[in-house]
């Protein structure tokens, strides 16, 4: 299934993809049907109200998750061109629901930063509550799989060792259209390109069958630390190809089109506007 939460003149609304229309679900957003132990027969099952697919508006596809994880070096090749060794352990750090924004919302451009930065990635979406799972409940917790678009205020990233205040801007990270669901995306270690497209130049362009650290055993290892709970996202890291590791480095500007893609997932496609 590929479900998405739209935004509608009655609020926002759970949906499934089914042809050309969207299916109402009977839940305001996807966080609130993961809630549901049985969400996948519900969401299969559901029959109301109808939109159409052209034209909708999507929501972040979980607008209020109690926790959104981020995966940093968890490519090869992006560790590489970063100058980092292979890492041992996953590096996380936190991002808040805030900075989350729909799949074609416009990207604000802070007028506090000239070093506005492209992450395409690979985001899991959780559907059960889980702590310290192991290898199967960790894969069970999975919902399904959506696109990310960590854009990062590099000058600000990098003014301490720690980055949160380079990854938390609000309103700049777009996430969505669908959250596709293992069986069709692949199983719960997709292999599935992702690609970067900054106005028709593409910029990024990997294989989420690469990652280091794969979907699974990011949910066991955040799982120990942590409860995650349905509408939880972990956002797994992205691969070579950013601005900020180019020579010359290349940044977002105001009037560029930004497309992160990810096959079989969708696509985010937002413009950058000033602030």
């Amino acid at each position: 299934m590929k479900l998405a939460t739209i935004r509608t003149a009655d609020g926002t609304r759970a949906v499934r993809l089914d042809g050309d229309v969207h299916v109402d679900l009977g839940y305001t957003d996807l966080g609130e049907l993961f809630a549901e132990a049985d969400w996948q027969a519900e969401a299969a099952a559901a029959s109301g109200t109808t939109y159409p697919v052209e034209g909708a508006d999507f929501a972040p596809v979980v607008p209020n998750p109690s926790k959104v994880v981020c995966v940093g070096h968890n490519y090869t090749n992006h560790i590489k061109e970063m100058g980092r060794d292979l890492p041992n352990y996953p590096t996380l750090f936190p991002k808040f629901a805030d900075t989350l924004i729909g799949a074609n919302d416009d990207i604000v451009k802070p007028a506090e930063t000239d070093a506005f930065d492209w992450e395409v990635e690979l985001a899991v979406v959780i559907g059960k509550q889980v702590r310290r799972a192991d290898e199967q409940q960790a894969a069970d917790a999975i919902a399904g799989f959506t696109v990310m678009n960590d854009i990062s205020v590099r000058d600000w990233q990098f003014r301490t060792i720690e980055w949160t205040q380079g990854k938390i801007w609000e309103a700049t990270t777009p996430v969505g259209p669908y959250v596709v669901t293992p069986d069709e995306a692949g199983g719960v270690r997709p292999a599935l390109e992702v690609k970067t497209v900054v106005d028709g130049q593409v910029m990024q362009q990997d294989d989420t069958g690469t990652l280091l650290f794969d979907p699974v055993f990011l949910v066991q290892y955040i799982s120990t630390v942590i409860t995650l709970r349905p509408g939880d996202i972990i956002a797994t890291g992205t691969p070579a190809g950013v601005g900020n590791a180019r020579d010359p480095k290349v940044f977002l500007l105001p009037g560029q089109t930004v497309v992160t893609e990810i096959a079989g997932l969708g696509a985010c496609t937002n413009k950058v506007v000033a602030k």
